[in-house]
């Protein structure tokens, strides 16, 4: 099946198996390898990637069905070669210990902060509840995401 999309800020027309995930293509095909496969079964937001700016699930997303949608992986939250704000302060709180879990901590943070530049802690809790941790208690995560609201122009922090 023949899609049109946006990944990343390009533009490509490309032909998926009609049976493939989405974070298989991002992996498999485009070697967008940040996006990590957990569980594949949506419990733990490894595989988490904004589409139309709302963080999914790549691994329960066919690839077919981001047809004529956006999507952004961790891959695209670099600026000229530096880090994202987001990035940038989750290092500067010391959020990631193994890692594996950050780049959809990352973008479930930017979904929110993208929709609300002034978050509460309780919202910042919500929009990682899909995410899953095995290395921290959460809090080195939220302190990461409001100081990121604060430097990005939010009040709270």
């Amino acid at each position: 099946m023949n899609i049109q999309t946006v990944i990343n800020g390009k533009k490509i027309s490309v032909n998926v198996k009609n049976d493939m995930r989405l974070l298989d293509f991002l992996r498999d095909e485009l070697e967008l390898t940040g996006t990590k496969e957990g569980c594949s079964e949506g419990e733990c937001g490894a595989c988490t990637v904004l589409i139309d700016g709302s963080p999914v699930n790549s691994c329960l997303v066919m690839a077919f069905q981001i047809d004529g949608k956006e999507v952004v992986t961790i891959e695209a939250l670099d600026e000229d070669g530096n880090l994202n704000i987001i990035k940038d302060t989750f290092l500067e709180e010391g959020a990631p210990q193994c890692g594996f879990c950050m780049p959809g901590m990352v973008l479930s943070a930017k979904g929110l902060l993208d929709q609300n530049s002034n978050p509460t802690r309780s919202d910042v809790k919500e929009a990682i509840s899909g995410n899953l941790c095995r290395c921290t208690g959460y809090t080195t995560i939220e302190d990461a995401i409001l100081k990121s609201a604060k430097k990005l122009g939010g009040k709270n922090g």
